[in-house]
């Protein structure tokens, strides 16, 4: 049974799951999907076409789904779509797609957003990332699955975070950071790998693979997209194929020191 504060406004239309609870003087817009056992507390505005799912906890303050900061938006119809067992803390700012960007910002699962943090139109995140305090992303940024990004950093607009990065706080982020890589500074540049994450969940073998990569992708001197070409056609350690890939996908570049030969 669901818990619903008599002060919160709840416009007909919107599906309400089992065992909800929104706290009072909340909002929650007539096209707005609410999961299971989804807690919303007070002062929180859900609005808009917005699919949040089950057990995720939503602080106070919170404004999800309220239209993009994107001057070429005029009212089509477009979605922010929330996964499951995600914490989003207070005065955070999620924005859902734009019709330029596909329509869709996508959050994935057990993701922790601190306060402040703003997703911008068009993101897309993974699962288990952590974002904290006044972490903001602009429109179109995509960030794998079990990234982390450090409090007062803003990420420029497209940019791609891969699976296992860290960018430090107070960094601003404005080329695609490789997965397992760690990146920090103003602007931000590579600094090694994310080591801490890695050995939380990667074997010691993947991770001296991905050593022995990264050396030859990032200080080596050597031609960047080459070398990566040439390490997938003798690996067989496919976190390294990841990186790799990776690599040669970038649009807006990898930030890091390059050295003469």
């Amino acid at each position: 049974m669901s818990k619903i504060s008599p002060h919160a406004i709840i416009e007909d239309g919107a599906t309400i799951g089992n065992d909800v609870e929104i706290g009072p003087f909340c909002f929650v817009s007539k096209d707005a999907k609410i999961g299971d056992e989804t807690t919303i507390a007070q002062n929180t505005c859900i609005y808009g076409n917005t699919t949040i799912g089950k057990n995720n906890t939503i602080f106070s303050h919170a404004v999800i789904g309220s239209i993009p900061q994107d001057l070429k938006f005029n009212g089509e119809f477009v979605e922010l779509i929330i996964g499951d067992n995600n914490t989003i803390r207070e005065f955070t700012l999620f924005n859902p797609g734009t019709k330029g960007g596909g329509g869709k910002t996508i959050v994935g699962n057990h993701n922790l957003f601190m306060g402040y943090v703003h997703l911008g139109h068009d993101v897309i995140i993974g699962n288990h990332c952590i974002f904290a305090n006044a972490a903001t992303l602009a429109g179109h940024v995509e960030v794998g699955d079990y990234a982390v990004v450090g409090g007062m950093t803003p990420v420029h607009q497209f940019v791609h975070i891969g699976d296992y990065a860290m960018i430090g706080g107070a960094s601003a982020l404005a080329q695609d950071v490789p997965p397992f890589c760690m990146a920090e500074g103003n602007r931000a540049s590579l600094r090694g790998l994310n080591l801490t994450g890695l050995r939380r969940h990667l074997a010691r073998e993947d991770i001296n693979e991905l050593k022995s990569a990264y050396r030859d992708l990032f200080e080596s001197g050597k031609p960047l997209k080459d070398t990566a070409s040439e390490i997938l056609e003798n690996t067989k350690n496919h976190y390294v194929n990841d990186l790799c890939d990776f690599v040669l996908k970038t649009k807006r570049g990898i930030p890091f020191e390059r050295k003469n030969l």
